[in-house]
């Protein structure tokens, strides 16, 4: 929200920061001068006086001195887009967009124009910070590891290895993600998450029980080939500016439908050519209706349900309950209005289905992206061009950290908890299992899921009996991750004052250190940003892109990996972590992680993506082709750009990369694919297998298993081993060789003979539109635990109570207490919450880049005309947000026919100000961000995805009360 201001006004939070500026820094005067922003742009958008404009620029190139330019991969959404910083004597002087990158083609964002400030980083952590009585005071690096070991090692003495939690991040690097999952291992710990729980979790299980891999099936550049495109709880226009270019080509050269459903009309629904307002929490009957409007009508493709999906039946009887009368009293939404939706995917294939946080962050987020999932199947979308369901992920490496492991339910590549598993990544780590498992409490914990980031102050704050684990949560360490993104801050604030260690590593402070609860206990360590490091990352379409180091880290801050390394030496199993990455003094080299990564990660195709060919991947970008990102000149000809995974085999191989998953036109070879055979080759009779469905040059023409040694043996192609690669797999097997699968044969024999036969070595399988593993295996509806729609609660109950990561989930209960007190009558608006184009995640990062600052400097709530002029609430003015759970949050009111009646809507960017109060003097001196703001997750209640435990932040009651 834009404030426009007069000349002079005193007292915005621009200012307010600007003084605190002034105080230990340049003056107002050199700073505003030094900040860059034209005066053109700031007198259109009235955000400061006109006499505090200053003409933009970057710093001056210095003439004989030589200019040295470096790529990179912008720091914050997932799309991807090249950044080239110029360098001189080491200092990043201008910033251009990566104008060769296939993927954002020469265009950045807001965020991504300004990241040169990331490193100039005025509000940084400059150096190692403890917290004594309250104050924060300066110490060394030695000081800081040294008394950090030791506390770490205290809590695990005295209560075990379970007690201390490891928050990563999807800022790191898969190399940096690869590591801390595998730091946590070593520790002897499950209890280890990053940003994915709280964004794509559900996306992850959702996908991933329908057809194989937890992942976009095609990319941003395919969607060019799509003729209807279809968003529903998504908003690009501000979440992935750069992705909207492809959108809109699609539009324009297919003339293709745009549809947006959206409880909001969001500046992305503003390019549709048809918007559809839905009821907050209604996605699953939205999408029944529209699969009754195509079962009705006949517009399914009966060949490929035939051929490829397994228990499409079992949908159409719930769907047929979804009559276009129940949909509409449900969901809101007009039935002759789904139906022209339902014409236009029809009509219009293919089609593409794309969804972000607003679809997944509910307590029925898994079962919403299993009907997503199953209308594209039933419509014959999945596995061919511009087709697909296309995933934006929210941070730059959430589908790496997410492929990494960093995760409370699995080891890296997705390969589980189980025995298997760990004996397999011991094999990897060169390590006994016995060793792996003489770090853990007990065999129990070490296979049993952790305790996920969304719930781990309920961990700290729990009483005997309530843990499935020895002891509560005692210690925290987060790197990378905002304190402000859980819900239920208030219940968060309890659970850090349980904690006898935080320990925050990020190159800002992050909402964690402004908490004003604790004064002893806690530590800052200054880490650097991805631009003073190298490492690779993975863009939403699974592109792997290498990251070249542009400076050296800044001030005292050091990169994850070397943090990382002092911590281990300090715990005493640095040789063993380490033992085939090559450390040099104490930096380990990321190329080497990455070498030991494509050693493991098998089972998701991780293998061929090695250093060397993804830098050059980066040096030839100008070769690829700018759809379908396949070089079509040079050295790299035939490639697909960053190797998409699966990328099989050994990077001697030159396997392409997958461009479109599933896709069965194209030989494996050339990036083809199958569903992936995971659950077994029959049910009920029925076959699990694809029929009469195969890639292109399979030799196997009907569906099949995944490859195993016994695979191998039944069709005699075992004679075709290496006599190296039988000698891996007899050490693997021991006396049981024919279970030595192809995720678990480090040889890459079984898929090497496999590809060469055509085949996938993960099988070739149908689709399942029924998950007999999950709560639902038909997905069906369910109210939100705070439902605005008590009468409906009836029907449509939320899940019933269980036990899971660790810890009671009372989902039932808390709605039926919500209904027994009724608190839809007390709290009348839905609340939901979404992204802004100026900021990401927490905020703290972006809110502290004084570029961003002066674009977006209050926190708001939209609030609906009708519903504004009810409670005589201004544009403006300040109101109180006030939960069901003792939340409350002072913002200002916009008011906006963006939101329907009854509706509000928060950005989740802010922190620094909690229930009115301003907390900037919390924050260690020069580091509080610019621009403050109350938290949205102070107002948020409890719900989790029973699948995930994803948090619920997108649909809960809330009131507002003029302030």
């Amino acid at each position: 929200m834009l404030t426009k201001r007069r000349p002079k006004t005193p007292g915005t939070p621009l200012s307010d920061a600007l003084r605190s500026v002034d105080a230990g820094g340049p003056g107002r005067r050199a700073f505003l001068k030094a900040a860059g922003v034209t005066a053109g742009g700031l007198a259109g958008l009235g955000a400061l006086g006109g006499g505090m404009m200053r003409k933009a620029g970057a710093d001056s190139m210095m003439p004989g001195v030589e200019r040295v330019l470096r790529k990179n991969v912008c720091t914050h959404c997932s799309v991807g887009c090249t950044v080239v910083a110029e360098v001189q004597n080491g200092v990043w002087v201008q910033q251009e967009p990566g104008w060769d990158s296939p993927i954002s083609q020469g265009t950045h964002c807001a965020k991504g124009a300004s990241v040169r400030e990331l490193v100039k980083g005025e509000r940084r952590v400059k150096y190692p910070l403890k917290l004594v009585d309250g104050e924060w005071t300066r110490v060394s690096w030695e000081q800081a590891i040294d008394e950090i070991g030791a506390r770490l090692l205290a809590i695990r003495d005295t209560y075990g290895p379970d007690s201390v939690f490891w928050l990563g991040s999807a800022k790191f690097s898969n190399e940096g993600a690869y590591l801390l999952r595998k730091f946590a291992a070593f520790w002897g710990t499950n209890n280890v998450d990053h940003q994915a729980r709280i964004c794509h979790s559900t996306t992850v299980a959702g996908v991933a029980n329908t057809w194989g891999y937890g992942a976009m099936t095609n990319s941003y550049n395919d969607i060019q080939h799509s003729r209807c495109l279809v968003i529903i709880g998504g908003n690009p226009a501000e979440a992935h500016p750069v992705a909207m270019q492809h959108m809109l080509r699609a539009k324009e050269r297919n003339r293709a439908p745009w549809i947006v459903i959206d409880p909001r009309f969001t500046r992305t629904a503003a390019h549709a050519t048809e918007y559809v307002r839905i009821r907050p929490g209604t996605d699953i009957p939205v999408v029944w209706g529209l699969l009754w409007h195509i079962f009705q009508n006949g517009w399914e493709d009966k060949d490929y349900i035939a051929r490829r999906v397994y228990g499409m039946d079992a949908i159409r009887a719930e769907v047929a309950k979804w009559t276009p009368d129940v949909v509409e009293q449900v969901s809101g939404v007009p039935a002759e209005q789904l139906l022209r939706v339902a014409r236009a995917m029809a009509e219009n294939k293919p089609a593409t289905l794309i969804w972000c946080m607003g679809a997944t962050q509910k307590t029925v987020g898994t079962a919403n992206v299993r009907a997503f999932s199953i209308l594209q199947l039933a419509l014959g979308n999945i596995g061919v061009p511009g087709g697909g369901a296309n995933i934006y992920r929210g941070h730059t490496n959430v589908q790496g950290a997410t492929d990494m492991g960093l995760d409370v339910s699995t080891l890296p590549s997705y390969y589980g908890l189980a025995e298997g598993a760990w004996r397999h990544w011991a094999r990897v780590w060169d390590v006994p299992y016995e060793y792996m498992l003489s770090r853990f409490g007990s065999k129990e914990l070490m296979e049993a899921k952790g305790i996920p980031t969304t719930r781990w102050f309920d961990a700290a704050l729990a009483e005997a009996g309530e843990l499935d684990q020895p002891n509560p949560i005692r210690g925290l360490v987060v790197m990378g991750h905002g304190g402000n993104t859980v819900t239920r801050m208030p219940d968060m604030l309890k659970g850090m004052e349980k904690l006898d260690l935080l320990v925050v590593v990020d190159p800002h402070p992050t909402s964690f250190a402004a908490v004003r609860q604790r004064r002893d206990g806690s530590y800052i360590l200054p880490a650097c940003t991805q631009f003073e490091t190298d490492g690779s990352r993975v863009a939403s379409n699974r592109s792997v892109q290498w990251g070249q180091r542009v400076v050296d880290p800044i001030f005292e801050s050091k990169d994850d990996y070397e943090i990382m390394y002092l911590l281990a030496r300090r715990l005493g199993f640095a040789d063993e972590l380490f033992k085939h990455i090559k450390v040099n003094g104490t930096n380990p080299v990321p190329e080497d992680i990455l070498r030991e990564i494509n050693r493991g990660c098998l089972s998701t195709g991780y293998t061929g993506q090695s250093p060397e060919r993804l830098k050059l991947h980066m040096i030839y970008q100008h070769t690829f082709d700018r759809i379908t990102m396949q070089a079509t000149e040079g050295p790299l000809k035939g490639e697909y750009y960053g190797l998409p995974w699966p990328c099989w085999g050994h990077p001697e191989w030159r396997h392409p990369g997958s461009p479109v998953l599933y896709d069965t036109s194209k030989h494996v070879m050339e990036g083809g694919g199958t569903f992936r055979a995971r659950f077994g080759i029959e049910r009920e009779g029925e076959t699990l297998l694809a029929e009469g469905s195969f890639s292109k040059g399979s030799e196997i023409e009907d569906g099949y298993p995944e490859f195993t040694m016994a695979v191998l043996r039944k069709l005699g192609w075992d004679a075709e081993l290496t006599a190296e690669e039988r000698r891996v797999i007899e050490l693997i097997g021991g006396d049981n060789i024919d279970d030595v699968s192809w995720a678990t044969d480090l040889s890459m024999g079984i898929i090497r003979i496999a590809i060469k036969h055509g085949c996938l070595p993960y099988g070739n399988a149908k689709a399942r539109a029924v998950a007999w593993n999950l709560p639902d295996p038909v997905p069906v509806h369910r109210e939100p635990i705070y439902s605005a729609r008590p009468g409906l609660v009836g029907d449509f109950p939320s899940y019933d109570d269980r036990r899971d990561f660790r810890l009671p989930l009372l989902n039932h209960a808390v709605q039926k207490a919500a209904l027994e007190a009724d608190v839809p009558s007390k709290f009348p608006f839905i609340y939901t919450s979404g992204r802004l184009v100026e900021y990401e995640g927490g905020g703290e990062e972006t809110r502290s880049n004084r570029w961003l600052a002066e674009l977006q400097q209050s926190m708001f709530v939209e609030i609906n005309t009708g519903d504004a002029e009810r409670l005589g609430v201004r544009e403006g003015e300040y109101v109180w947000v006030v939960s069901p759970e003792d939340g409350r949050a002072k913002i200002k009111a916009l008011v906006t026919d963006r939101v329907g009646p009854g509706v509000v809507f928060l950005p989740f960017h802010f922190s620094g100000f909690w229930q009115g109060e301003d907390l900037r003097g919390q924050y260690p001196p020069g580091t509080d961000p610019f621009v403050l703001g109350e938290p949205a997750n102070g107002v948020t209640t409890y719900g989790y995805d029973p699948v995930t435990c994803m948090q619920e932040t997108k649909v809960t009651l809330c009131r507002i009360e003029k302030a």
